[in-house]
C-alpha cells in the first residue's frame, strides 16, 4: 500500500510540475534526453551493460540447469533449448544488437 500512495504521489507532482512547466519545457527535457542518448559514451556504456547482463543470463541459466534441469520435465527442457538455439549472442528484445 505504501508503494501504491508513493506512485500515485509521484504522478499527481509530475502532473503539477508539467503543466506548470508547459510544451516549452518538455521539449528542451526531449531534446536532452535525445542527444544524451545519442552521444557515444552513453551508447558504449548501454552496449556494455547490456553484453554483461547477457552474459550473468547465460552463466545462470547454465548454472541453474545443471542444479534442476534434470527435475524439469523434457517438455520444458527442450523448449528452453530451442530457445536458446534461436538466439545469436547479439539479439537482445531491444533491437539494439550489432550485427
Amino acid at each position: 500500500m505504501r508503494y501504491r500512495l508513493t506512485f500515485v504521489a509521484g504522478l499527481a507532482v509530475g502532473y503539477v510540475f508539467g503543466t506548470r512547466a508547459g510544451r516549452e519545457r518538455y521539449e528542451r527535457l526531449r531534446l536532452t534526453a535525445q542527444r544524451l542518448s545519442e552521444n557515444p559514451a552513453v551508447r558504449n556504456a548501454t552496449e556494455s551493460a547490456a553484453q554483461t547482463g547477457r552474459e550473468a543470463a547465460s552463466k545462470a541459466a547454465g548454472i541453474v540447469t545443471e542444479k534442476v534441469g534434470h527435475r524439469l520435465p523434457e517438455s520444458v527442457s527442450e523448449r528452453v533449448r530451442s530457445l536458446r538455439d534461436h538466439r545469436t549472442p547479439m539479439d537482445d528484445d531491444w533491437g539494439s544488437g550489432s550485427k
